[in-house]
């Protein structure tokens, strides 16, 4: 349990630090103080429910976008994410284009980096208790 929770946290933050990353760096892809844990919780669940669907889908319809699921659940999540609550506002199609790697592109690194980065920091606060 205590593995799933960990894992829905490193899920949660590569989501946040996706969108944030986004909107540092478009113009058009805003994103509100107060609807950012709103865009993030949306975003985070569509992405994890549409990820093995749009899998699915493609392996049996459609095997040759198999390699871009990644980015196909990530634009449709973000739809998503768009249309529930006020947080986040996507305009223009280069937006949704570069929003939609960026997102993408960031919270891949993120889900590979934060793990490491908390197994690194659980295993100093370890070792320096024990000194």
């Amino acid at each position: 349990m205590i593995r799933f929770l960990i894992r829905v946290l490193i899920f949660v933050a590569s989501a946040a630090l996706g969108l944030w990353v986004a909107s540092l760096l478009l113009e058009d892809f805003e994103i509100t103080v107060s609807g950012f844990v709103t865009a993030v919780v949306v975003f985070a669940i569509a992405q994890s429910i549409l990820s093995p669907f749009i899998l699915k889908m493609s392996m049996r319809y459609a095997n040759a976008f198999t390699g871009g699921v990644g980015l196909v659940s990530t634009f449709v999540a973000l739809l998503i994410a768009t249309l529930v609550g006020d947080g986040l506002e996507i305009t223009g199609v280069t937006t949704w284009v570069i929003g939609t790697l960026i997102v993408w592109l960031v919270t891949a690194i993120a889900t590979l980096l934060l793990p490491l980065w908390w197994l690194k920091e659980r295993r100093d606060s370890n070792t320096d208790g024990r000194a």
